[in-house]
């Protein structure tokens, strides 16, 4: 049988990277794009090129490099999975980055830039580019538009403003797509995790003075990290054929941390 077929971004690392190996390993052909490069804007490594070329070693895997942040690029890598698959079936946004650690007044302005441009512009551009290939699929449609938010969509969380407004922007644009793509067959849909083991985490932690990580674990009422693969557990969920009954909805994989 054809597989289906997912693009995955910020996929070198994280819940995307995780999202990439569920996928994949539950038979999806995946093209795993990533920047796989640092940003001179943040003061954190990025994803790199040897851990995109890791994940896309698993079988069914491509690795593509592209900027979320790039409309252009994003079009071309649909036009590759298309190119390569004959099709798009899933796409996830999963690409994010934090700054912070002060008022927002005081945030660099090239730092702010990056979180809004790459968690929620970068989320609009993939719904651009990728919403038109699966609705070039035939009818009756399973397309499935999947974006990572975060509890700081609902949360005010100090120091992390950008952040948290970029999140719930993605919490509202799925609620959008969800209506705009009606009885298409095309669903659209977020989840929303709260503290997880990601670099993004790592340097959360340091933005707050903390120790490390592991701190964060006791916000949430389960008491411990989540590990994105418990993240990509519901992605994959909701990228299933089966899942079409939910759309325009945004799930917290939080360990009970809205509560």
């Amino acid at each position: 049988m054809t597989p289906r077929v997912a693009l995955v971004t910020g996929a070198a690392r994280g819940i995307g990277a995780a999202t990439v190996r569920r996928l994949a390993g539950q038979g999806y052909a995946v093209l795993a794009v990533d920047v796989a490069a640092d940003d001179p804007a943040l003061p954190y490594p990025m994803g790199s090129a040897a851990e995109l070329a890791a994940v896309a070693g698993q079988a069914g895997v491509e690795a593509f490099v592209a900027d979320v942040r790039d409309r252009a690029a994003l079009t071309a890598a649909v036009a590759e999975a298309e190119r390569r698959w004959g099709g798009l079936d899933v796409a996830v946004a999963a690409a994010g980055v934090i700054a912070g650690g002060v008022p927002l007044w005081e945030v660099p302005p090239g730092q702010e830039d990056a979180v809004l441009d790459v968690d929620l512009r970068g989320v609009l551009n993939l719904a651009r580019a990728a919403i038109p290939a699966m609705l070039r699929r035939p009818v009756p449609r399973s397309g499935r538009f999947l974006a990572v938010a975060s509890a700081a969509a609902t949360r005010g969380l100090p120091m992390l403003a950008a952040y948290c407004a970029a999140k719930a922007g993605v919490a509202g644009l799925v609620r959008a797509l969800g209506s705009e793509l009606g009885d298409s067959g095309v669903t659209a849909n977020a989840v929303s995790p709260g503290s997880t083991d990601t670099p993004i985490l790592t340097e959360s932690a340091r933005l707050y003075g903390l120790a490390g990580a592991r701190d964060f674990a006791a916000q949430q009422p389960v008491g411990r990290l989540l590990d994105p693969a418990e993240i990509a557990q519901v992605l994959a969920f909701l990228a299933d054929p089966a899942a079409g009954a939910t759309t325009g909805a945004v799930i917290p994989v939080d360990g009970g941390l809205a509560l």
